[in-house]
């Protein structure tokens, strides 16, 4: 058990630097500082930088599809409700960090992508995942009349988590949940509407 708790405390720590300063800035040092482990215990867990970094992913990725399925699979509530709940909880983050972090496989996406495959790959299979969570809310909200059916629900989570992505990285650069707001307002408005 002990082992696995210095693993998790190198993980935790390394996630919280990466979220501020991003990876390519986080050094193994400042990890092992932030966390008082011992370089010899670091790599005894890990193989390599990437290696911590992957970990780091796989840990933020799984915690927040816990998140996912408790906003939007929750069955007693309807599914635009789910959908509302999620850009609420999105809009209280950017508030509590101060518009400072946004959201780490999103920054580590821009961040990492152009520059290794492997971290480029498994970015893409987290968003793949967290994709199939809109999918499933998009069509109950389909299936019970809530939004047309014109456009797959496949389509319609690929472009809500890219768009959502995108209004997190513009309120980061404005400090303010604005861009956050107008996505959701135009979403709700115009694309999730039921058919005429």
């Amino acid at each position: 058990m002990k082992n696995n708790a210095t693993r998790d405390k190198l993980i935790d720590s390394g996630a919280q630097l990466i979220s501020q300063q991003g990876y390519n800035a986080t050094g193994i040092n400042a990890v092992l500082k932030t966390c008082g482990v011992p370089k010899g215990s670091f790599y005894h867990y890990f193989s390599s930088k990437e290696d911590f970094g992957l970990a780091v992913i796989e840990r933020f990725a799984a915690s927040y599809d816990e998140t996912l399925v408790a906003l939007l699979e929750d069955n007693d509530t309807p599914p635009l409700e789910r959908l509302r709940r999620y850009f609420a909880a999105g809009r209280e983050y950017m508030h509590a960090c101060d518009h400072a972090t946004g959201c780490l496989i999103g920054n580590l996406g821009q961040e990492l992508s152009g520059q290794s495959d492997t971290f480029r790959d498994a970015l893409n299979l987290v968003f793949q995942r967290w994709e199939q969570r809109f999918v499933h809310c998009l069509k109950d909200a389909q299936t019970q009349g809530y939004i047309a059916i014109r456009t797959t629900p496949e389509a319609l989570a690929s472009f809500i988590l890219t768009g959502w992505e995108g209004a997190i990285l513009r309120a980061k650069t404005l400090k303010s949940v604005e861009p956050m707001v107008h996505f959701e307002t135009i979403l709700f408005q115009q694309v999730l509407v039921p058919s005429a």
